[in-house]
């Protein structure tokens, strides 16, 4: 999946009756770019793991939380905005060699760590409960 900014500006005209819907859309007016890649393919996680380290030596993020479970392991990684909980990247990666499914998320913006778990549950995308452990790490 890659969204860019246009493709965002078009979603965030959508008519929304709710609270949540509207949420989901305060946040997409927010987002510059989002990429998530997702494979089940040992020689694809691989490259895909070998891509995000390389990137990591360049991009200046900090790490926020590391999480091993259940044969997984989650790296998410930020490049803080003007305040602790405002982020202008995030890049998100699960180890999931074996059984479970490798996946790659990156986020560009200007947004709230606390506002990604709207974004994860509406568009259905991986590393969504992770995600929702690292917006109470960061506080």
């Amino acid at each position: 999946v890659i969204v860019n900014k246009k493709m965002f500006s078009l979603l965030s005209k959508m008519k929304v009756e709710d609270k949540e819907t509207q949420q989901y859309v305060n946040l997409i007016k927010k987002l510059d770019n989002l990429k998530v890649f997702v494979t089940d393919s040992d020689v694809k996680a691989t490259e895909m793991k070998a891509t995000a380290d390389k990137y990591m030596k360049t991009a200046a993020l900090e790490e926020l939380m590391r999480i091993n479970e259940k044969g997984k392991s989650v790296k998410i990684y930020v490049k803080s905005g003007a305040t602790d909980s405002q982020i202008k990247e995030l890049l998100m990666f699960i180890d999931g060699t074996g059984k479970e499914e490798t996946v790659l998320m990156s986020l560009t913006g200007n947004f709230d760590l606390d506002e990604l778990s709207v974004l994860t549950e509406k568009m259905k995308l991986p590393g969504g409960d992770d995600l929702k452990k690292a917006s109470k790490t960061k506080k």
